[in-house]
């Protein structure tokens, strides 16, 4: 069953997100240094650019320069669409040089437990230990992706009914929440 998404704040870009495993991992690649909506807006962007589908291989074996024109056409994927074009190119071979392609599989190849879809969410280009658990967190909260001991390997993100990351997203309303929330900690952090 597809879950049901509300990250992106716009009803195709979410569905996508929900149906495609990719769309998903592009947007947490994407979500930094901008509103996390806009974020995951970034792969409904490319999926129209490239025809209306969004494919691992594809972007993988994809001219860099004629890819990285299609992240910064306007409206652009990210605020630093050239960069962040390339490292979503990066991230789709390392897909398809790690996992031949199929990007549910960092979830799902030997029936990992959660210590280890971390590991492998941690290994990906573009994903550092947090982005990681968020990632994780995201999976077993809102897409059913809920391997034995994901909410420990997910630490704080993992929590039930917490309003942390964007894994907590599920309405306008629960998004301004986390914003509250990272708002709150920011500030927490400079005094």
């Amino acid at each position: 069953m597809t879950p049901t998404l509300c990250i992106a704040q716009d009803p195709e870009a979410d569905a996508l997100l929900a149906e495609n495993p990719l769309a998903l991992l592009i947007g947490m690649l994407l979500d930094q240094q901008i509103q996390m909506e806009i974020a995951f807006k970034g792969p409904y962007k490319l999926y129209g650019r490239l025809g209306n589908k969004l494919d691992v291989h594809q972007i993988a074996e994809y001219d860099t320069d004629a890819f990285v024109e299609l992240a910064v056409t306007p409206p652009a994927i990210h605020r630093y669409g050239g960069s962040m074009g390339k490292r979503v190119q990066v991230l789709c071979q390392y897909i398809v040089e790690h996992y031949d392609g199929d990007v549910a599989g960092i979830w799902t190849v030997g029936g990992p437990n959660g210590a280890e879809v971390l590991k492998r969410l941690k290994a990906l280009p573009g994903f550092g230990e947090q982005k990681a658990k968020i990632f994780l967190a995201l999976l077993g909260k809102q897409y059913g992706v809920t391997p034995t001991g994901w909410r420990k390997a997910a630490g704080d993100y993992g929590v039930a009914k917490s309003r942390k990351s964007v894994a907590d997203v599920t309405s306008a309303e629960s998004l301004a929440e986390v914003r509250a929330y990272k708002k709150a900690a920011k500030a927490a952090a400079k005094s």
